[in-house]
């Protein structure tokens, strides 16, 4: 059985802006576990109360900006700062890791050249953070829809910067919704980053919402996943299209047997 980590900025909204309200909703509708964006718009002080009065662990959170820096570009500092900002977040929040993403890169560079400056700049941020306890994934994200001009598109992209950094803190967010709509067959590209894994999210394709709303079988996705050795948390980063307790009912039921 996966753990399913809500995700409050789509979820449980109905709860009202503020974060700890709506961990707290999630924590009354069974879950144990929600994943977030950006903590800087956050009250931390609220959020950290409401995970500690409900016992519910925050699995994943964001580190900014996601897409507007630019790779290599004359200043990296935003990268830097939101990075350093996110770790201590984490660090305040007990969340175990920080989400990265590529940027759109630099034009007038071809591909492997763009990789090999995200190699080098994560490289040298996993080195710079070694004894925070938090860890790191990078994200590919589907340029078709959501994230036109994006660097790291397809899966392949980010297996080969996490295996070219060679860190254990460093490893792959998976996101089903992104590889799917890129086109990616989700067996053959779970084999191929192997062991590489740290973190999966889901939502249904097309129209990203919940699960069971669009055209995937989830059953058999799951059992996709489970076979590729991944038993870590799911993230439900999906826009509902009903309200949140009905909209995960399909995904509960199924990673119950998962």
């Amino acid at each position: 059985m996966y753990q399913l980590a809500a995700n409050i900025e789509l979820l449980f909204t109905e709860a009202g802006p503020d974060a700890g309200d709506r961990v707290r909703a999630a924590a009354a509708a069974g879950f144990d576990a929600v994943e977030m964006w950006s903590s800087t718009d956050k009250d931390l002080d609220s959020l950290g109360k409401a995970l500690a009065d409900t016992g519910v662990q925050l699995t994943s959170m964001v580190a900014g900006p996601r897409m507007s820096y630019t790779v290599p570009g004359t200043d990296l500092a935003p990268f830097s700062a939101g990075l350093d900002t996110a770790v201590a977040h984490a660090r305040q929040l007990g969340c175990p890791r920080v989400v990265l993403a590529s940027g759109t890169g630099f034009p007038g560079m071809d591909r492997q050249r763009n990789l090999q400056v995200l190699v080098d700049l994560f490289a040298e941020a996993v080195d710079r953070t070694a004894d925070s306890g938090v860890g790191f994934v990078l994200e590919p994200v589907n340029s078709r829809v959501d994230h036109p001009g994006v660097l790291t598109d397809r899966t392949e992209d980010a297996v080969h910067v996490v295996r070219a950094v060679g860190s254990e803190r460093l490893g792959i967010l998976y996101d089903l919704y992104h590889s799917v709509t890129m086109g990616e067959d989700p067996a053959t590209e779970l084999a191929a980053a192997a062991g590489l894994v740290h973190y999966v999210q889901v939502a249904d394709v097309p129209g990203r919402g919940e699960p069971g709303s669009g055209g995937l079988d989830w059953a058999a996705q799951l059992a996709v996943v489970r076979a590729s050795g991944y038993d870590g948390p799911i993230g439900l980063e999906f826009v509902p299209t009903v309200p949140s307790e009905e909209s995960v009912r399909h995904i509960r039921s199924v990673a119950a047997g998962a």
